[in-house]
């Protein structure tokens, strides 16, 4: 079935920039050659050059594509509309196919040019055997919830996966499904069946692997981030995407899939798909920036005609920030809390807005803050007063209590808890000494002798090894910096860095997926030290252009690495350190960092948070919309403005498709430009010529088409 429709080309001569908020929910390539990106609002984009260049299309804005699939010329579209949308990857005039439902569908799969396979909201799972002209249902047996991916091996073996932990397996074509034990009822968001397993993915960190005819296993990813797509060649090579814009795979054994792949992407990744083994492609619903890799996932790029540019914006102004007092809520990955002075803030939104929940009189400046994960309830709280203390409030910030009365250092973080069981808590006052609760933070005692630290920075306890733990010292003006080791959980201490060109260690981080790997930052000076033995040496790493602050491993991927300064300065990797951008920052001086995720990266100053956000600008020289009827004969329209400088419009009527030419020539006759020529379907377009780089005067400009031909004069004035 054909629809009618006009096309408005905005045809721009020169490259055009263009910045996105919204972004695709798909992406697929047939060969490599010719690729397909598609999401809201109509959106498309399109490249022939395997992802070098890509022209940009606006068909139906009023309809969501919510996945895409290719086989040989014919690419498929399945919307929020209940259609299926047809094309071929030559052009893009879509038809579309009603399904028999209106529920949105949201993953379209075919085995062949022939046979396909789409489901949807509402329990909709349907089959084709004539290329999607005509969809009858498959859904005996399966529960009306909503299924997000469908897929299958051959005609006979399928999976599809939904809401609620759904997930079925097929044995005969979808005639029958198998329900299969998960043990989630979290939502399965993408399935493939590999000719020797099946992968899914889903929310809240959700993957499940099945090998061969072995039961299902879930991986444990260690991130409560969202598992949005999945692509790969077999069982042993499946590459996941999601959270903030990870990347990571289970090639070379690696079953708990520590390998993460470099990548540029500030943002969810929604989709990726792989070619073969070694070309691949992934874009993000935040964003139009794609990304390729011809590498099998090793590094990841964005084509040449996209750009980003990082800044830091404000999100609160407070007063009264020291120390590090950022922390997730144990539960809700939305909800953050910091500590101002003695006010607790929180917000909701992933740092977007904040709101004050709480104050106590027992001090004035926050350093540590916990919301405790056994009962949220229960913050703990070392806070500057005289004596320094340590205080905690089970109202959840409604009344609060002295636990310990210990001085500590005026620029340091004294208090850490254990995060493998937090139920413990470790205080290091300054001094000397070492002090231990067990009892979620109630009472504490000393458990190292009274070990001679001077004014302890920063304390942190190694990821699954309650028992090693570090403790960060120095003294403002000593010239002498220190890290410490213990290995039996505080009771002992050896010496592993004295960093004699710095004052004080005031950060270290580590990451839940690689215990060899820390790092620490020093002041004053931008010396950035770093381990990969576990603790035991520590070399330095890089040298910064300001002076060490604060430093955090990102939460769901450990390949990005950002620092702070006590300046105006953050230092961030995404490639595990082998470069980072510099990106300067206001809003006071340095003073805690957390990168929840790669698009969720959270700096607290001194008198404000700030929050890092990404602007992506891509070049594209198509853009196409879809508007009313078709025009009744051929017309070509004097350009407007005329005279212009240096860009004017041109429009024209064709009736019917076929090939146009559009060309622009000089008082000479020799052409200058050829802003169309190629096929176009029957509509009215406006062509956007920019003339930026020729001389004023009078030109012409030439439309053929079919066997029309018209020519009309304009006046470049500069």
């Amino acid at each position: 079935m054909s629809t009618k429709i006009t096309l408005l080309l905005l045809l721009f001569a020169a490259a055009v920039n263009l910045s996105y908020s919204q972004g695709f929910n798909t992406v697929y390539s047939p060969d490599g050659v010719y690729v397909f990106a598609a999401g809201n609002g109509g959106k498309i984009f399109r490249s022939t050059d395997g992802g070098a260049a890509y022209s940009s299309y606006t068909i139906n804005n009023t309809v969501n594509y919510n996945s895409c699939f290719a086989f040989d010329s014919s690419v498929w579209l399945a919307a929020n509309d209940g259609k299926i949308y047809k094309t071929s990857k030559y052009s893009l005039s879509l038809s579309p196919v009603n399904t028999g439902t209106t529920s949105s569908l949201n993953s379209v799969f075919f085995l062949n040019k022939n046979t396909g396979y789409i489901c949807g909201d509402s329990g909709a799972a349907m089959i084709t055997f004539n290329g999607g002209n005509n969809w009858s249902p498959i859904n005996t047996g399966l529960a009306q919830v909503n299924y997000y991916s469908i897929n299958f091996l051959d005609s006979l073996n399928g999976v599809i996966a939904g809401d609620n932990g759904k997930l079925y397996i097929t044995t005969n074509g979808g005639a029958g499904w198998s329900l299969q034990s998960t043990g989630t009822t979290k939502k399965l968001l993408k399935a493939k069946y590999f000719s020797n397993g099946i992968a899914v993915t889903g929310e809240y960190g959700t993957l499940l692997i099945k090998k061969g005819v072995l039961p299902w296993e879930t991986v444990n990813t260690r991130i409560d981030s969202d598992i949005k797509s999945l692509s790969g060649t077999s069982i042993t090579n499946v590459h996941v995407c999601g959270g903030g814009g990870f990347i990571r795979n289970n090639t070379g054994g690696s079953s708990k899939f520590l390998n993460f792949e470099i990548n540029p992407m500030f943002g969810d990744l929604k989709d990726i798909q792989f070619i073969d083994s070694v070309k691949g492609f992934a874009v993000s619903s935040m964003n139009q920036a794609i990304i390729k890799t011809a590498s099998g996932g090793s590094v990841w790029n964005f084509n040449s005609q996209t750009s980003v540019t990082y800044s830091w914006v404000s999100k609160l102004t407070a007063t009264g920030g020291i120390g590090n007092n950022l922390c997730r809520h144990p539960y809700d990955r939305n909800t953050l809390f910091c500590m101002f002075g003695n006010k607790v803030y929180v917000s909701r939104d992933r740092a977007e807005t904040w709101t004050q929940i709480s104050s106590t009189t027992l001090g004035s400046n926050a350093h540590s803050f916990y919301v405790s994960p056994l009962d949220t309830n229960i913050w703990m709280c070392a806070i500057q007063t005289s004596p320094c203390k340590v205080i905690r409030t089970t109202d959840y910030g409604a009344t609060w209590s002295t636990i310990l009365s210990l001085n500590f250092s005026n620029y340091g973080t004294p208090l850490e808890m254990d995060q493998n069981n937090p139920s413990v808590y470790y205080f290091a006052p300054d001094g000397g000494g070492f002090y231990k609760s067990t009892d979620n933070g109630a009472s504490f005692n000393e458990i190292s002798g009274n070990y001679p630290f001077r004014s302890p920075c920063d304390i942190m306890v190694m990821y699954d090894s309650s028992n090693v733990i570090f403790v960060a010292d120095g003294v403002t003006g000593s010239g002498l910096g220190d890290i410490f080791k213990s290995v039996n959980g505080g009771g002992n201490w050896s010496r592993v860095l004295t960093n004699a060109s710095s004052s004080e260690i005031p950060a270290l981080c580590n990451s839940v997926f690689d215990k060899t790997t820390m790092y620490a930052t020093n002041w004053p000076g931008g010396d950035i030290y770093r381990t990969t033995n576990y603790g035991d040496t520590w070399a330095l790493f890089r040298t910064n252009s300001s002076s060490g602050w604060a430093a955090d491993i990102c939460r769901e991927d450990p390949t990005f690495i950002i620092t702070g300064s006590y300046g105006g300065n953050t230092y961030l990797s995404t490639n595990a350190g082998a470069n980072f951008l510099t990106s300067s920052i206001g809003g006071g001086a340095g003073a805690g960092q957390i990168a929840v995720d790669r698009g969720y990266v959270v700096d607290m100053r001194t008198g404000s948070i700030q929050k890092l956000t990404a602007n992506y600008s891509v070049i594209t020289s198509v853009n196409e919309n879809i508007i009313s009827s078709v025009p009744n004969k051929f017309n070509l329209y004097q350009n407007y403005p005329n005279p212009f400088n240096p860009a004017t419009t041109i429009k024209f009527d064709i009736p019917s498709g076929g090939f146009v030419s559009l060309k622009i020539f000089d008082v000479l006759g020799r052409e200058v430009a050829a802003p169309v020529s190629e096929y176009r379907n029957p509509g009215t377009y406006e062509v956007n010529f920019n003339a930026s780089s020729l001389s004023s005067g009078m030109y012409f400009y030439k439309l053929q088409y079919g066997g029309y031909s018209e020519i009309k004069k304009l006046t470049l004035v500069k």
